[in-house]
């Protein structure tokens, strides 16, 4: 006679000790017209923001940069508020309808987070290159275009991967931790844009042009078409996003199985990524640790994915051991305390430069004559008409 199918309830009689931890989950009822609405509500804000609102290249200011982040992020947030109205409306229970609004919030945290590091990376290319200010913000709108088509990919096929291979969860969990380790000892010069594949093998296989051609991809110089420069900046910020999906979305699919959760938040996040971007790019120095709160983050969704593997597979329990709330709160501390002590840390750099700039003891020589300036010992100099 078969054993029946144990209950939940049986479960955490079975397993007491960290049955009290489990959290079984279930995901949003999505259908393929919920992922067409979303592309096409994609497709209208790319859009609008490429013929609208930037329809000519010119130099973002902090200001606008601020703005266009705090859209953005509000977008995020109304969506999220769609999402916890539509669990609620699906599941009778209304922890489960939390639960799902979490799962999105959470995933957007952790892929904005790490968007951050996007925005080092983006920053070395750009000076590597000479890009002007101007020309930067079509750059990042086609590769942001591309990196929505090559994180639907990956989140479609991570899904299918943990879907047919348990020890995925594993690989993915010991990806994040590497990931993570490599990211704690990293240094800051270790972009290289001038070694990328993808860059030289374009060099190789199409004319590149020699002038410059604003904000074109292609032009035509001696009869001939040609890639210009700014195209192969393309290139790279393109193949830069593809390593940088390699470690995101793994991050987000230990939090959630939902693919339209991971897919959602994943697009939010680089939907934000230029006007990020240009609100940090001049400041990176304020968070000069914060590559260890990023690389806490990425391992403790590491550790969780192989203690979820673990628990499954040795003691027979299914869904998250941590709860999605806890997992939130493990995430906002890390960035908190990475970014309270970056600023610490400038403070008591400006403090100590300060206190070591000493005044230079005046001599009766150094006393300011009649019609001399005290600054710099000459006739003061009247003010231009």
């Amino acid at each position: 006679m078969a054993e029946p199918t144990l209950s939940p309830a049986d479960l955490r009689s079975r397993n007491n000790v960290l049955a009290n931890f489990i959290l079984l989950a279930e995901t949003l009822p999505t259908t393929v017209w919920h992922w067409v609405a979303f592309g096409v509500f994609v497709a209208v804000m790319l859009t609008l923001d490429l013929t609208v609102f930037h329809r000519h290249s010119h130099e973002p200011t902090l200001r606008a940069s601020a703005l266009w982040t705090v859209f953005w992020c509000s977008l995020a947030f109304i969506f999220n508020g769609l999402i916890w109205f539509w669990a609620r409306q699906t599941f009778e229970d209304p922890a489960e309808a939390n639960r799902v609004a979490l799962e999105f919030l959470v995933g957007y945290v952790v892929e904005w987070s790490l968007s951050m590091d996007n925005v080092f990376v983006f920053a070395v290319v750009f000076t590597f290159f000479r890009v002007p200010l101007k020309y930067q913000y079509r750059v990042l709108f086609w590769g942001i275009l591309g990196a929505v088509v090559m994180r639907l990919t990956f989140v479609l096929a991570g899904a299918a991967l943990l879907k047919h291979f348990d020890w995925m969860m594993a690989f993915f969990g010991l990806l994040l931790v590497w990931t993570a380790y490599k990211l704690a000892f990293s240094h800051d010069d270790e972009v290289h844009p001038e070694n990328n594949l993808l860059m030289r093998g374009a060099r190789k296989l199409f004319p590149v042009a020699k002038g410059s051609h604003g904000d074109h991809f292609f032009a035509v110089e001696d009869g001939r078409r040609c890639v210009t420069p700014l195209f192969l900046v393309l290139l790279v910020v393109e193949s830069t996003d593809v390593m940088f999906a390699v470690d995101s979305v793994p991050a987000i699919l230990g939090l959630t199985k939902d693919t339209f959760i991971v897919f959602t938040s994943n697009v939010f996040a680089i939907l934000g990524l230029r006007a990020l971007y240009f609100l940090l790019a001049g400041a990176m120095d304020l968070f000069r640790y914060l590559k260890y709160g990023l690389s806490g983050i990425l391992g403790f969704v590491g550790v969780k994915m192989i203690a979820d593997y673990v628990a499954k597979h040795w003691y027979g329990m299914e869904g998250h051991l941590v709860p999605i709330w806890a997992s939130l709160l493990v995430i906002l501390l890390l960035l908190g305390i990475s970014v309270a002590a970056s600023l610490a840390a400038k403070w008591r750099g400006e403090a100590a430069s300060a206190g070591t700039e000493t005044p230079r003891p005046t001599s009766a020589s150094d006393e300011p004559q009649p019609g001399e300036s005290a600054d710099d010992g000459q006739p003061p100099h009247s003010p231009s008409k």
